[in-house]
């Protein structure tokens, strides 16, 4: 590449150019000298200064038009723009680097896996863990892909998965430039799957052993001791009766849980009237509230309310709900249930199912993790009431599924109130009101 002198009267001109002039300057003045001392004549002179000015300035020219070699060998394919743009668009965090391990270039995820990256610095300056400097060792030694897999302490545990690529770029005059691609990949998401996958697995074993534990022993009992005892016999087959209703709960709500979870990317289209379906729920759960001696408050408006939803799913979550008031909150006496539509004039408006009881509500610390799997804040009392642990959030992937959502307000010692929120179908109300 060309260095101008800033210092020179010829700046920014090439050097080539710069001595080109400084020729023609030279000439022309030996020129005028001959003409004026020498006897030289106007013409010749004229003819002399055309030669040498071809003679100086071609060469230049052709220098412009053709690279030379030593200007091919200055590109380094690795270090070109389409280089640069293929390791920038690359999603995961990627490193391209020299045969000595020198940083060429990087992306954005890179930068912000390892801040501590520099270009045409080593690598191994920012990238510090053991598996991650072993792997690319080997790689320079061998020239042969490598992976390895580490774990990423900070700010947060991830997983990741690192894949050497031993790279061979062609240059201009056929030989190669030897770089190393570094891709980061992230396994933390399917770890997370994975460790999730296994923690259910085992809570379903665990919930499904206990009443089948019971169911075993029970019939041992009444095939051996209690044979011949019928007030034995019917206090042990009510309990079996018990335990066989909990463990078809428990299945049922597996396989709920299982259908919404595969069915969640379609949303439900058809219009439904959630007001029958809350008094439907109501109905059916009568019995329960007279056991437990909660009375149902309710508050419907008299007018139907329609989202898109799927009905069975909708009766499951109302169900839910209001069958945990009455279970957890029956010392407080009542439960509210109401039903509230959007206001009118709100672009934004949802349809708002609420449960509220009066009972000993919910510790804080446990409010974020109500809607998991097998989450009980007191597992005990939660078994003893029938529960599965699968409630709430079967009925968090139901409202997923509806694209709503569900907000759980506690107090602790003063009750909880549970809402279903539904994005309100405000087109298709419009049309079934035509």
């Amino acid at each position: 590449m060309a260095v101008t002198s800033p210092n020179s009267g010829f700046a920014p001109w090439p050097d080539r150019l710069r001595r080109a002039a400084i020729i023609l300057i030279a000439t022309a003045l030996g020129l005028t000298a001959a003409v004026v001392f020498g006897g030289l004549t106007l013409p010749q002179a004229g003819l002399i200064f055309i030669v040498i000015a071809g003679a100086a300035l071609v060469p230049w020219h052709l220098h412009q038009s053709v690279p030379t070699s030593e200007d091919m060998i200055g590109a380094r394919p690795a270090e070109t723009p389409v280089v640069q743009a293929l390791v920038g668009g690359m999603p995961d965090a990627a490193v391209l680097l020299d045969r000595a391990g020198r940083v060429l270039h990087f992306n954005t995820a890179a930068g912000q896996l390892a801040p501590a990256l520099r270009k045409n610095e080593l690598a191994l300056f920012a990238l510090r863990s053991p598996e991650i400097i072993a792997a690319l060792r080997e790689a320079i030694a061998t020239r042969q892909p490598q992976r390895a897999s580490y774990v990423d302490h900070v700010p947060i545990d991830r997983w990741m998965e690192l894949i050497v690529t031993p790279l061979s770029l062609p240059t201009a005059f056929g030989g190669s430039e030897y770089c190393i691609l570094m891709t980061f990949h992230d396994q933390t998401p399917l770890r997370r799957v994975e460790e999730m996958r296994a923690d259910f697995v085992a809570n379903a074993s665990h919930e499904l052993r206990t009443p089948l534990a019971a169911l075993s022993g029970f019939i041992d009992t009444l095939q051996g001791p209690a044979r011949e005892d019928p007030k034995a016999r019917e206090r042990f087959l009510g309990i079996m009766h018990t335990q066989a209703t909990r463990m078809a709960r428990l299945i049922d709500d597996l396989l709920s849980l299982s259908r919404v979870e595969l069915s969640a990317h379609v949303r439900p289209e058809k219009l439904v009237d959630v007001v029958p379906l809350v008094r439907q729920v109501i109905d059916g759960l009568e019995p329960l509230a007279s056991e437990r001696q909660v009375a149902i408050e309710i508050e419907l408006p008299p007018a139907p309310v329609l989202i898109a939803g799927d009905t069975e799913e909708l009766l499951r979550v109302f169900e839910n709900l209001i069958e945990n008031g009455l279970k957890y909150g029956a010392t407080g006496g009542r439960v509210m249930v109401s039903l509230t539509e959007p206001v009118p004039d709100d672009a934004a408006g949802e349809v708002r199912f609420a449960v509220r009881d009066f009972g000993p509500g919910i510790p804080p610390e446990h409010l974020p993790r109500l809607t998991e799997r097998f989450y009980r804040v007191d597992a005990g009392d939660s078994r003893a009431q029938g529960g599965t642990g699968l409630g709430l959030s079967l009925v968090r992937h139901i409202l997923i599924r509806h694209r709503g959502r569900l907000l759980i307000e506690s107090v602790f010692g003063h009750g909880a109130t549970f809402t279903a929120c539904f994005p309100a179908a405000k087109a298709a109300t419009a049309g079934a009101k035509e």
